[in-house]
């Protein structure tokens, strides 16, 4: 064990102390000594217990600590702090500009634990308010984890996407490559990608054109026979396929779908077609969109003809759940009308947070009269948009809603949403949410399982059984469109639509740009199958305003 190792060490167990708001001297000691054992010039693996007691400037108990460290590989003391915390926060600890102090300040009052859940944190901007921090520490975590994630093995579909798209262009307008298109995960628009992968003809020479672009940093560069493979801005792994320009469309296809979606087509002749609806022709099917080449449920969809319903972004007709000043958003509640109507929208649900997310700014009874009065007042000015009056409102921990019936009944719909106590097991999780959905002021349950993707995993639920219940108590479900979401998971779409409940594509913006999320949201209810029909923001400003007034009455 080097002597850095060893340093290490003592250093994570300081830092351990002083989160667990341990002797503060001890903790400064724990650092000191790391600081001091780093710096030495002779190793102290190779020193006797009796020489290590001999090394200058380091006391007694160090020097036993020392030989611990040596013997066992490790520190008791490290042990016991290490079982006192949550795998995340320690992922939290290596966040650049962090200390322990205000890691501490950000697990136990926003209970975040783990780096998505502070990524999430920042996004909606709830470090600002903080004591200790600010918008240039918000910033500086944001720029940290973003770095974190970069270097990790797997990406979001959205943090790729534009890079993705501009990788193609640059090989379209170099002409080296009469075809080129996206393939694989990303062009399935899958929530979580491992690579971004391309097909490629031959035209040119697109290895040495891609070998020498400037535009991007290119690492690790391989080629094996038709497959050229390297690392994009030094993180991001790319898949080239090469192929002439006869075989464009089969490489296309080939590489584009799962295994088991090739199988259902059996022993389809794909070889020299002309496009990809060839390749369907010949199998007697109707075009299959990339998104739902999975091989689960393309081929019901195609027997029931029912492909030409799947909804698009242009189908909806407006965006519920949003955040404003009032709770933890970015934007007042003015600006996110406003640039909501300007997208071309007919109507906005604005859902701040409810009383019991304190670290969220919940909004207390008397700002929810505010903020209607605003709302009233608003509606008559941008007329004929629309300014629903809604709340996320918390599903407590015995899974009622917050706020009293009499102050529930004043909002056109409620999103009723889990934010604490979430560590539960299946069947806690699932009967506190059909506690929620059996009220009667639940229009819309939020992200359903609470999960982050490649940060947190959502409480284990019972799809099923949430499912019917929304559908024996007329409440929509959400699909949350911020890509760290996406969440109820586009597998369940399907049940969804046949039990008879839907779907709303919300984007949970904090800020005027998180509308935009829209686009992922959309993408993943394409991958479920999701039907204009049943889509429920899809639902003109007349249609909706009748189904919030049935739901109410």
């Amino acid at each position: 064990m080097t002597n850095k190792e060893i340093a290490g060490i003592f250093k994570l167990t300081g830092k351990l102390t002083e989160l667990h708001d341990g002797n503060e001297f001890k903790a400064k000691s724990y650092m000191a000594n790391a600081f001091k054992i780093e710096r030495l010039p002779q190793p102290l693996e190779n020193m006797s217990a009796e020489e290590i007691a001999k090394v200058e400037g380091i006391g007694k108990g160090t020097h036993a600590k020392i030989n611990e460290i040596i013997s066992t590989g490790t520190l008791k003391d490290l042990q016991d702090l290490l079982e006192q915390t949550p795998v995340g926060v320690l992922e939290i600890l290596s966040v650049k500009g962090l200390g322990p102090k205000k890691v501490r300040t950000i697990w136990k009052e926003l209970e975040v634990e783990s780096l998505g859940e502070l990524l999430y944190a920042c996004n909606e901007n709830r470090l600002v308010d903080l004591k200790g921090f600010g918008d240039k520490t918000q910033t500086e975590v944001i720029k940290s984890i973003e770095f974190i994630h970069a270097n990790s093995s797997k990406f979001l579909y959205a943090k790729l996407e534009q890079l993705a798209l501009q990788l193609v262009e640059t090989i379209e307008k170099s002409g080296v490559a009469e075809q080129v298109s996206l393939t694989g995960e990303i062009r399935r628009k899958c929530n979580e990608l491992e690579k971004i992968e391309l097909v490629v003809t031959t035209t040119g020479d697109v290895s040495s054109f891609l070998n020498n672009q400037k535009a991007f940093e290119i690492s690790e560069w391989k080629e094996e026979g038709e497959i050229i493979s390297f690392r994009l801005n030094n993180s991001i792994p790319v898949e080239v396929f090469l192929c002439k320009k006869e075989d464009f469309y089969s490489t296309l296809f080939k590489s584009t779908a799962t295994s088991e979606h090739l199988s259902l087509l059996g022993n389809t002749e794909i070889s020299g077609a002309s496009s990809e609806e060839e390749i369907y022709k010949n199998a007697g099917w109707n075009f299959i969109i990339p998104e739902l080449r999975e091989g689960k449920f393309e081929k019901q969809l195609n027997e029931q003809n029912k492909l030409n319903d799947i909804v698009q972004l242009s189908d909806l007709r407006g965006i519920l759940h949003n955040h404003s000043t009032y709770s933890d958003g970015v934007h007042t509640l003015e600006q996110m009308a406003t640039y909501c109507k300007e997208l071309g929208y007919e109507y906005l649900g604005i859902s701040d947070h409810s009383q019991y997310a304190v670290y969220a700014k919940g909004l207390k009874p008397e700002q929810i009269i505010q903020q209607h009065k605003e709302i009233d007042e608003l509606n008559q000015k941008l007329f004929p948009f629309r300014i629903f009056k809604s709340i996320e409102a918390d599903i407590l921990p015995d899974g009622s809603l917050d706020y009293n019936d009499e102050i529930l009944s004043t909002f056109d719909f409620v999103v009723a949403s889990i934010h604490s106590a979430m560590k539960m097991d299946e069947e806690k999780a699932t009967a506190r949410l059909i506690r929620a959905i059996e009220s009667p002021h639940t229009t819309i349950l939020g992200h359903p399982t609470g999960r982050l993707l490649l940060s947190r995993p959502g409480y284990p639920i019972d799809h099923k059984k949430i499912i019917d219940a929304c559908a024996a108590n007329k409440v929509v479900i959400e699909l949350n469109a911020n890509p760290n979401r996406l969440d109820v998971d586009w597998t369940w779409i399907p049940y969804c639509m046949e039990k008879g409940v839907m779907v709303s594509i919300n984007p949970d913006a904090h800020k005027m740009e998180g509308y935009h999320d829209m686009h992922y949201g959309t993408l993943a209810a394409r991958k479920g199958g999701l039907a204009k029909q049943m889509t429920f923001n899809a639902l003109s400003l007349e249609e909706i305003e009748t189904w919030f007034k049935d739901k109410k009455g």
